[in-house]
């Protein structure tokens, strides 16, 4: 093993992040009580840098500036610098973010920020070339010797904002969210929908699962085309594209250009997991064969690449290898004739290996125009006869890729991540009936609620090498409550309910504040921020307020907690003028006003065969229903319900139930 010039206290971590920086001539120190007293005690600004593993920028300031030993000097000379993985301390990554955001109206990462001893920030940026980078430090911790008393009155002023910034979103006017208003939000809405690529307008081209699943549920239960357009378009386009990985599954983080082209490369645990759900909705609805080869491929490389062998999901695949990004997916013209043959010509035809695959350096990124059923038309080839050459095309080229250097992998275990991916698999297992996803579902949930769970209630955030540490966030909690609703729903195991009912409870006492009906984003007790949080801006992960109050509607109705539901009615009250001014940044608690102002239905399918009639009922897209399948009374739903010998189906709305019948047929005709 070579010996490493230098190594500091991040050598201690398990965070892939961190550890890459451990042998940095910068003194890191990782973000803690540790490095906050030094700062005190030394008298130094704090230098708060962060990252995370897959961030293709964060590399390059890495080996521009953290390897370089004269920008070090600088660093140890006038900081105490901290080192911040922002997926294992997001609540971190929010308050320097925001502070970033307030400074310079821009963010991103790499993100830097100097900081006063006790954690308020006075300076931030994102990315900054040596020098600049070099010049830049050594003009604040000047400033801030000769000039203490403004440095520490800006922080004050700028500590005061970030603050503040986190209430503007619940304390702007309240108004009660009507369906009329929702439906003019969307109307809005819509003007910023590519119609023709999917997505919205314009490049860089994020995929949005949040806001494709809340447009498939509105285009369903209110029959609006341009809505379900939009998402048709949106899927395909997707799917179709670069940002989608043609020969091993998955997608990339997001689209650089306007038409899903060129990724950039890094895969990440919570788009795949959050895409899984949104195809096989989609699916259950249209039963369209592509996206039931999107949701087997994706699964295939989770299980291939991201899964532990303690039934973890892994966190992220980095966008480089080699140095180089997207250097493992794209392909060469020769290499490409090579592996495939006398079938080059149609092969390329089929992935534009040409002037719309093209990329750049003689490298092209396989990509599709047209559905298989269209392209095999054009040829004059019978459709299964395309199928089996794709399959032999795809394999070839995994052996190929198999023997590439492989992008870097971030092998942390996040609970919130695995949670989306325990939905994704549900979702799966409803409109496939594959039980192999809901086996990998259950596994994964019974990982996280042994090695995550510390003791009954309680979750811990991240677990690498066997190690689990870092008190949960609210996103954890609320996605995994969220995972554990869906696995009752197919499986009628009261387990899961009780244990979503359990840490609903951990949320309240210890991250709800009641006077404003809204839940901080870390919780109660901790002493390392500056301020607490609070997040209701879904984003590419639906915020945790979002998500919690969508738990409380559907969980108060499995378990008749009449509270739960009352309370995502306040929560959504406080933001609702937010959600309606921008519905597009809000698409989860749109959800929740949907809820409340159309029909939604409780199902309770009660007797021996209520597993088996579950399964036929999840595979029809039925957004608006909870459903309790179960033998035994001792779930509310069911009680007076069973009869002996007997299965029947039960629909009611608002406590009212219909007569019970007896087929599922029957009771899809009574949910409108």
């Amino acid at each position: 093993m070579t010996e490493q010039k230098h190594t500091n206290d991040l050598i201690h971590e398990t965070s892939p992040y961190l550890l890459q920086h451990a042998h940095n001539p910068v003194n890191w120190m990782p973000w803690g009580e540790a490095a906050l007293q030094k700062a005190k005690d030394e008298n130094k600004l704090l230098l708060i840098s962060i990252g995370y593993a897959a961030c293709h920028w964060c590399h390059v300031m890495e080996h521009e500036s953290f390897e370089d030993e004269q920008v070090a000097e600088v660093m140890n000379r006038d900081y105490v610098c901290i080192k911040v993985d922002r997926e294992e301390r997001p609540d971190v990554d929010q308050i320097y973010m925001t502070a970033v955001q307030l400074m310079t109206q821009r963010g991103g990462w790499p993100l830097n920020a100097v900081a006063l001893p006790d954690g308020r920030p006075i300076w931030g940026g994102t990315y900054f070339l040596k020098d600049v980078w070099m010049n830049t430090l050594q003009q604040i911790a000047a400033y801030h010797k000769q000039n203490p008393d403004k440095t520490t009155d800006y922080a004050e002023k700028l500590t005061e904002g970030i603050t503040q910034s986190s209430l503007i979103p619940v304390t702007a006017d309240v108004r009660k969210v009507e369906f009329e208003a929702v439906q003019a939000a969307v109307k809005s809405w819509q003007n910023n929908f590519d119609l023709q690529e999917g997505g919205s307008k314009g490049a860089p081209k994020f995929m949005m699962p949040v806001n494709l699943q809340f447009l498939l549920r509105y285009a369903h239960q209110q029959t609006d085309a341009v809505a379900e357009m939009h998402v048709l378009k949106t899927l395909e386009k997707m799917a179709y594209g670069g940002i989608y990985d043609q020969v091993g599954g998955g997608f990339a983080r997001y689209s650089t250009d306007s038409y899903w082209k060129v990724p950039h490369f890094e895969k990440m645990l919570y788009d795949n997991g959050q895409l899984l759900s949104i195809y096989a909705q989609a699916y259950r609805k249209f039963k369209n064969e592509l996206y039931r080869q999107v949701v087997e491929e994706t699964i295939s490389w989770l299980k291939t690449e991201m899964l532990s062998p303690e039934n973890g999901f892994y966190s992220s695949l980095d966008a480089d290898s080699e140095g180089v990004e997207g250097k493992f997916y794209v392909w060469q013209k020769e290499e490409l004739k090579t592996a495939i043959g006398e079938d080059y010509h149609l092969f390329a035809d089929y992935y534009n290996v040409n002037e719309t695959g093209y990329w750049e350096d003689d490298n092209s990124i396989l990509l599709r125009t047209q559905s298989d059923v269209a392209f095999a038309a054009s040829k004059s080839l019978d459709p299964e006869i395309l199928q089996l050459k794709i399959t032999k095309w795809k394999s070839k080229l995994r052996e190929i890729r198999a023997q590439r250097v492989r992008p870097g992998l971030d092998d942390k275990i996040l609970t919130s991540w695995n949670a989306l991916v325990i939905s994704g698999l549900v979702e799966s297992y409803k409109a496939f009936g594959n039980a192999e996803y809901l086996e990998l579902a259950e596994k994964n949930a019974n990982f996280l609620l042994t090695k995550l769970q510390p003791e009954p209630g309680m979750l811990l955030h991240s677990f690498k090498n066997d190690i689990a540490k870092i008190d949960a966030f609210l996103e954890d909690y609320a996605l995994l409550i969220q995972a554990l609703i869906d696995l009752f729903e197919v499986t009628g195991k009261e387990y899961y309910l009780k244990q979503a009912d359990r840490f609903c409870e951990t949320c309240f006492r210890d991250f709800y504040n009641a006077e404003r009906t809204i839940f901080y984003f870390s919780r109660d007790g901790q002493t390392d921020l500056i301020s607490r949080s609070i997040e209701v801006q879904d984003n590419v992960i639906p915020a945790s307020n979002s998500v919690m109050a969508n738990n409380l509607n559907r969980l108060g109705r499995l378990i008749n907690r009449k509270n739960y539901p009352i309370t995502a009615q306040a929560m959504l009250l406080v933001v609702s003028d937010s959600v309606l001014t921008y519905p597009s940044g809000h698409a989860n608690w749109l959800n929740v006003a949907i809820d409340q102002e159309m029909p939604h239905y409780e199902v309770a399918i009660a007797g021996p065969e209520a597993l088996g009639f579950a399964t036929e009922l999840h595979s029809t897209y039925l957004p608006n229903c909870v459903i309790c399948p179960g033998n035994s009374e001792s779930l509310p739903l069911l009680l007076n319900r069973i009869q002996p010998g007997k299965t029947r189906i039960f629909v009611c709305e608002n406590n009212s139930c219909k007569l019970p019948v007896d087929t599922v047929s029957e009771a899809l005709k009574l949910i409108s």
